[in-house]
């Protein structure tokens, strides 16, 4: 257990927000990461800061935090980003994802707001969260989310769904853009917890699909998953030019915390990469191939020092 009265919380804001002027991103993300599994209210009113930050990619892993978190106290902060039409499409949709994590009713009115945005990643989001948000609300479906705990703790857009644990029927709802995308969802969630290699390869047909957001979703799972059967599909999914940052980005990151040797030079390819989203995300994927080849826990002992890598932190927070 972490004791709080030995962690420096001026040095993880002066690191998050880049207060020199040189922290490097890697490090920024291992104090995010840091703030996120203290996940007080000091912690949260420190993420919210880093918000004025240029960095899109740091900006939608802020969100992404304080999703995760679950305290409405970061609501007003997401609502703020999801308003801000300046703001970029990939932050504006997590902010909508992370309304839908954190799960207050009183969330829904701006989330319906933005269901005819005229970002699709945006309008699909608010979708999913406000689906969950009344999933998560209903007295109805209280039994099944207690007897449908997921392996990981992470606080996903959907649960995985209850009704079958077949991989041909998981996959033949995955790919199927007639359902709602929350009950697609639930089927990924669903083949995620099955974990095997033939529900990778059911989850990989999901990058193919039409919707963006989908697509680094898929992209997401694989990086909890870790698993090696991923990474062809993933590498096709980072080195495809035409495919949108988004979903380059997400690959970029699951790449990394798959970590197995050939993700190395395929992730050292992309660090001068045009979008700087997928740039950024090599390099801090690159941070976590570091942390998973090298067998430390830390890159240094004590909080109050240098905080542990972010990959690390991720994984501690899914399986804690």
């Amino acid at each position: 257990m972490l004791d709080l009265a030995t962690v420096n919380f001026q040095y993880l804001e002066d690191s998050l927000c880049n207060k020199s002027g040189n922290v490097q991103l890697a490090e920024r993300f291992r104090s995010l990461f840091t703030l996120k599994n203290i996940a007080n209210d000091q912690a949260i009113d420190i993420i919210s800061k880093a918000f004025a930050d240029d960095s899109e990619l740091l900006k939608h892993e802020l969100a992404y935090c304080l999703g995760q978190i679950g305290n409405p106290r970061a609501n007003p902060t997401l609502e703020k980003v999801l308003e801000d039409l300046n703001e970029a499409e990939m932050v504006r949709h997590e902010a909508a994802e992370a309304l839908g994590a954190i799960g207050s009713l009183e969330s829904l009115p701006i989330l319906e707001k933005y269901l005819k945005d005229e970002n699709q990643s945006v309008v699909d989001t608010c979708e999913l969260a406000i689906d969950k948000i009344k999933y998560d609300n209903d007295p109805q479906t209280k039994a099944e989310r207690e007897a449908n705990k997921s392996l990981y703790s992470s606080v996903d857009p959907a649960p995985p769904t209850s009704d079958t644990k077949s991989v041909e029927e998981l996959e033949a709802i995955l790919v199927n853009p007639e359902f709602k995308l929350f009950k697609r969802y639930r089927a990924m969630f669903a083949l995620r917890e099955i974990g095997n290699t033939e529900a990778v390869l059911a989850l990989a047909k999901g990058l193919k699909d039409n919707s963006a957001l989908f697509r680094h979703e898929v992209a997401y799972v694989f990086g909890q998953l870790q698993h090696p059967a991923s990474v062809p599909a993933l590498t096709e999914c980072l080195q495809d030019q035409s495919e949108v940052h988004m979903v380059r980005h997400e690959a970029a990151e699951a790449l990394g915390s798959i970590a197995t040797p050939e993700v190395l030079a395929t992730l050292d390819q992309f660090k001068k990469d045009a979008q700087q989203v997928v740039r950024e995300s090599c390099a801090v994927a690159l941070d976590m191939y570091e942390y998973e080849t090298s067998g430390e826990l830390q890159y240094a002992n004590g909080v109050e020092t240098q905080p542990q890598n972010m990959h690390a932190l991720k994984l501690a927070s899914q399986s804690s």
